[in-house]
């Protein structure tokens, strides 16, 4: 058990301001390099972006790192969201954030004390805030123009404060490798101004769902931590989906749904709630080497099936089977841009504008999502 300081809620959640400082930061990694020619050699950049994509790619809309816009990548939010050429590898590195405080019930925000109330929710104790920090490495080849291979190795660092009947507080914490998801992404439509291919995505259960802390009543011992700090699924996991892009001179646009199709529970004999991901996006062409961009994302999810005897659902809403499905909405404003060539640094972050909750669950204040890319 670790003691909840006093300091307030922002003093572990990241401000706007630093994200973004945190991006800014990065591009001077990759300076940008001073355009250099000889009278028998090519310019180190194309004159046109056009000209690029077409010696890079032909007329095909393959979205290779390769690629000469900076919007040929969706938001760096979405995942698995281009193709890339045949013989083509990208390396991918994205920090991403969560920040949850205050409960809800529905699209009703409910108080701590209401949910520890005898005379209301009735629980012994509730969440207060959430904390979640991901690391996320990625790989991508092609092995064909047709044909993308994907790999995705998440690192979760979770954090989760609460508060009891009687008043105390005490946090728990978990962290570690979550579940390595693979994914095919085969193209069904490769246009000059449109692409569209199948994901079809597996996750494997290479997180742990065994994670222990201490809390007031464990008495000194580690016990088993409810279902949202635990590291992964403990299932195999089907994850497929359907990705549509479109682009013209100065704009591009893109739409992306993905489903998580749980194979049976896990060796706690509960599975994770199936879930839904749709999301939309344009993004603007604003520079030669730069691109903002807009975007909605809707997430749904059921609740639990199954349940571990190792909790008491009585006891915390974290802890109950029956509270975990929701609806969420999000809208997200991000930025890439291209860097020397071949890097690529982008920046996303967003908020809900919508939560409908099977609660009392934390709702989500803020998401954000800083990230590198690089292929050759």
């Amino acid at each position: 058990m670790h003691a909840v300081c006093a300091a307030s809620k922002s003093t572990h959640t990241m401000t706007l301001s630093t994200f973004v400082a945190s991006a800014a930061a990065l591009t001077t990694l990759f300076p940008t390099p001073t355009q250099q020619t000889t009278p028998n050699e090519e310019p180190l950049f194309p004159a046109t972006m056009q000209e690029e994509d077409t010696r890079l790619h032909g007329t095909g809309h393959h979205h290779g790192e390769g690629g000469s816009r900076p919007d040929d990548h969706a938001p760096i939010g979405v995942m698995q969201d281009h193709v890339h050429a045949e013989g083509e590898w990208m390396v991918s590195y994205r920090y991403m954030q969560m920040d949850m405080a205050g409960s809800r019930d529905g699209t009703d925000r409910v108080s701590d004390a209401s949910v520890v109330d005898p005379a209301g929710f009735g629980f012994m104790v509730t969440p207060t805030e959430m904390h979640m920090d991901m690391h996320m490495f990625g790989a991508m080849y092609a092995p064909s123009n047709t044909l993308t291979l994907a790999a995705m190795l998440p690192y979760v660092d979770v954090q989760m404060d609460h508060v009891t009947r009687s008043g105390a507080q005490f946090r728990t914490s978990a962290s570690g490798v979550g579940d390595i998801a693979l994914a095919a992404l085969l193209t069904v439509h490769d246009a000059e101004s449109s692409h569209v291919h199948l994901n079809l995505g597996l996750s494997a259960p290479t997180g742990s769902i065994d994670e222990e802390d201490q809390t007031p009543a464990s008495m000194g011992n580690d016990v088993q931590l409810p279902y949202p700090m635990q590291l992964g699924s403990g299932t195999w996991d089907l994850r497929p989906g359907l990705t549509w892009t479109g682009l013209n001179d100065s704009w591009s646009w893109g739409a992306q749904a993905l489903g998580t199709l749980r194979m049976g529970r896990n060796d706690r004999d509960y599975s994770l709630g199936d879930r839904v991901d749709v999301t939309a996006w344009a993004a603007y062409r604003a520079t030669e080497r730069v691109s903002i961009s807009g975007r909605l994302a809707l997430g749904r999810i059921k609740n639990i099936d199954g349940a571990d005897s190792d909790l008491n659902p009585g006891m915390v809403p974290t802890a109950d089977p029956g509270r975990r499905a929701g609806t969420r909405v999000d809208a997200l404003v991000g930025a890439n841009a291209l860097i020397g060539g071949a890097h690529r640094l982008s920046l996303e972050f967003g908020y809900p504008i919508h939560q409908d909750l099977n609660g009392p669950q934390l709702e989500t204040d803020f998401v954000g999502t800083i990230g590198w890319q690089f292929s050759f």
